[in-house]
């Protein structure tokens, strides 16, 4: 069985779906993350990225379908070339920005989590290794217009 334990909360400014950024990279607001006390020690020398890689779980997910609409296109895709939150495994990722860290607490920007969700792994953003080099968008290609990107 696969199972995973939280390693802390999202605390945000979005308390819905409907408040959240399509894409975190839209979002100039500030989120916090808090890690549980017993995890805690682990952001240790965390503070010298500028980015993190931030996994939570999509806490409000509908369930899923494997054809899905998107803000980008009005034609149904597979859910798994898509960004839908609403995904068989209900697994976020976001890239965002490290603003601070005090203790337990980590200020960040560019987060589309939700009020809540549960932190489930953080990982520094290392662009040598993160970073791929001269990607192909898909379908996307021609119709990701981010405003407001970092």
């Amino acid at each position: 069985m696969l199972e995973f334990k939280p390693i802390g909360v999202i605390h945000s400014p979005y308390k819905t779906r409907a408040e959240a950024p399509y894409q975190g990279c839209t979002s100039e607001d500030t989120c916090e993350i808090e890690l549980h006390n017993e995890y805690a020690e682990g952001a240790r020398d965390i503070e010298g990225f500028s980015h993190l890689i931030v996994v939570y779980f999509l806490h409000q997910s509908r369930g899923y379908t494997l054809m899905v609409k998107t803000p980008w296109d009005k034609a149904p895709h597979g859910v798994f070339s898509t960004r839908s939150p609403d995904r068989p495994n209900s697994i976020g990722i976001c890239v965002v920005r490290l603003l601070s860290r005090k203790g337990k607490l980590l200020k960040v920007k560019g987060l589309d989590a939700i009020e809540g969700s549960p932190l489930l792994d953080l990982k520094p953003y290392i662009p040598d290794v993160d970073q791929a080099p001269r990607p192909k968008l898909g379908w996307l290609e021609g119709k990701l217009k981010l405003a407001g990107k970092r």
